[in-house]
């Protein structure tokens, strides 16, 4: 057979392929690889029976070639396959012996004679050793090997930022704290024209900044597209609007606790991408902070049907029944998301949550403790535990876990809102004002109703050290947020008695019994204030005749 009707069957398998005729392409391969004995051809083949899932069939293949060892297609090729059949420890075999540092570079390779046979054509590719290191880390981590599997994760997007799946399991599988993924994405050497994913990226890891920086990375990306095309239909037009990025700001605002804005941008987002599994998650977690049980059952049962094997719609089950209180069926559903995919952290979270929620600390400790081991970037799971500690009156051991959570994620507001809480249980009313003074400093954007509980806390404090003037300030600050708090009435009702301002306390003991008229302590103190009252009702000032 001629050479241009054996160029002609390799188009025939291309188009194949590009057809998802696999049947086709591995029939037309095998002629062609018979014909030849050219390595590309039977690489070809081999590309062709794995696209056909006859992966035995295709690594047998690969290995009985003799240059299976030295061309690096051919090996990856043979790794891949052993990957679909699960084969870890001779997909990390026939990957070949390397090492890599902390910082992500692979060093020690005895490959020297390698090769690697470009494909003919101009597109852009992405880096072999870049997917050889990605596919080690997926191995290390099949194999429950984290720590390997985080090393060679950060080595792939090193050797090439364009392997976005090494960062993907990363930041989704919370492999690297806040500092770690910011110093990870400085090190990365972007190309000129890859400005906007640089920037990109950095929308991606978690979003503990100021709301002006980040809006300012949102803003970033859009910016860098202006300038290259000066269009009114440019790229960065169509990536303004990209689900992807939206999604982003979505997750941000549910950071923030703007759940209801959160929960508007992903209904829209889902609109017009139902199948957005990103965005699902978020707006998941966003209806269940709002107590949208209906539009979580209708969620729950659209993921069931229409991915019965992945554990987020078994996640989406769990939280509808957490969010109507029926904490036993949710952490049933929790249990079964976890089961089906052990790195999904929020199915963790919740099954620990549930128990909580119900007082079973033993258990809810197995599941926060789970969650620490399998996510080291995850400040939350440590957080939990944390509050756990402190809901026995364990306080120096809540600390410790609260310190612990500080050092994973040095900037969520919610750590220092805890070290408060747990310095003025140990009446350490000093280091209590220092704390909360710290959370209103972290909370990345203008105060709001989420605030509140902080706010009443310092208000709390300076009360403990009798700074009256500064509490009553705090108090009425928190009334601003929101005024259906007992907490906040009763505090300043009480720093008002305290001040011997008894018609202000009396006002405000009837505005915390408003909200609560079978309140205990409002009961027993305003009965209080009207008899101090009566007692100093007369002013000393006046003198009678």
């Amino acid at each position: 057979m001629r050479e241009e009707e054996i160029e002609k069957l390799r188009g025939v398998v291309r188009d194949c392929v590009s057809k998802h005729l696999y049947s086709s392409a591995i029939f037309f391969a095998d002629k062609v690889a018979a014909l030849t004995s050219d390595p590309a051809d039977v690489y070809m083949q081999a590309q062709a029976l794995f696209l056909g899932r006859h992966y035995r069939r295709a690594f047998h293949l690969l290995n009985a070639s003799k240059i299976v060892l030295r061309d690096l297609r051919f090996r990856y090729l043979a790794a891949k396959c052993l990957e679909e059949l699960k084969e870890w420890d001779q997909c990390l075999s026939m990957l070949g012996d390397a090492k890599v540092d902390e910082d992500g570079n692979v060093y020690d390779t005895k490959d020297s004679n390698v090769m690697y046979l470009d494909k003919d054509g101009e597109d852009r590719e992405i880096n072999i050793s870049s997917a050889i290191c990605f596919l080690r880390g997926k191995a290390y981590e099949a194999l429950e090997n984290r720590a390997q599997a985080r090393l060679w994760y950060k080595a792939a997007i090193k050797a090439d930022p364009l392997c976005y799946e090494a960062l993907e399991c990363l930041i989704e599988n919370h492999m690297l704290t806040c500092e770690q993924e910011t110093s990870l994405l400085s090190s990365l050497e972007f190309g000129s024209e890859d400005g906007w994913l640089s920037s990109f990226y950095s929308c991606l890891i978690k979003k503990y900044d100021k709301e002006n920086v980040v809006e300012a990375k949102f803003r970033e990306i859009e910016k860098e597209k202006c300038d290259s095309v000066h269009s009114s239909l440019s790229f960065s037009h169509s990536l303004k609007n990209n689900t992807d990025l939206l999604a982003c700001k979505a997750e941000y605002y549910h950071q923030c606790g703007e759940y209801q804005k959160c929960f508007e941008l992903t209904s829209v987002l889902l609109e017009k991408d139902p199948f957005h599994l990103k965005c699902t998650l978020v707006h998941l977690a966003a209806a269940m902070e709002l107590g949208h049980s209906n539009e979580l059952y209708l969620m729950a049962c659209n993921l069931v049907k229409d991915y019965p094997q992945k554990a987020l719609s078994w996640f989406a089950v769990g939280c509808y029944y957490y969010c109507i209180k029926k904490y036993d069926q949710s952490r049933r559903y929790f249990s079964k998301a976890t089961n089906l995919d052990g790195t999904f952290a929020p199915a963790w979270i919740g099954y620990g949550n549930a128990f909580a929620a119900q007082e079973e600390g033993d258990q809810a400790m197995l599941g926060y403790r789970t969650a620490a081991r399998l996510f080291p970037g995850c400040h939350l799971p440590t957080l939990y535990i944390g509050m756990e500690y402190m809901r026995t009156h364990s306080f120096k051991l809540a600390e410790q876990f609260f310190m612990q959570a500080k050092t994973i994620c040095p900037s969520d507001p919610l750590v220092y809102n805890e070290l408060g809480v747990v310095a003025y249980h140990m009446k350490e009313y000093n280091k209590a004002v220092w704390w909360f003074e710290k959370t209103l400093a972290h909370i990345p954007s203008s105060l709001s109703e989420m605030s509140e509980p902080t706010v009443v806390n310092l208000a709390h404090a300076y009360r403990k050290l009798k700074m009256y003037h500064e509490a009553i300030s705090c108090y009425e600050r928190a009334l601003t947020l929101s005024n259906r708090s007992l907490s906040t009435y009763a505090g300043l009702a009480y720093t008002y008695h305290l001040q011997d301002n008894f018609s202000a306390a009396i006002t405000y003991y009837h505005k915390a019994l408003w909200l609560k008229p079978d309140d205990q302590f409002c009961t027993e103190m305003l009965s209080l204030a009207l008899v101090d009252e009566g007692r100093h009702g007369i002013d000393p000032k006046i003198e009678f005749h």
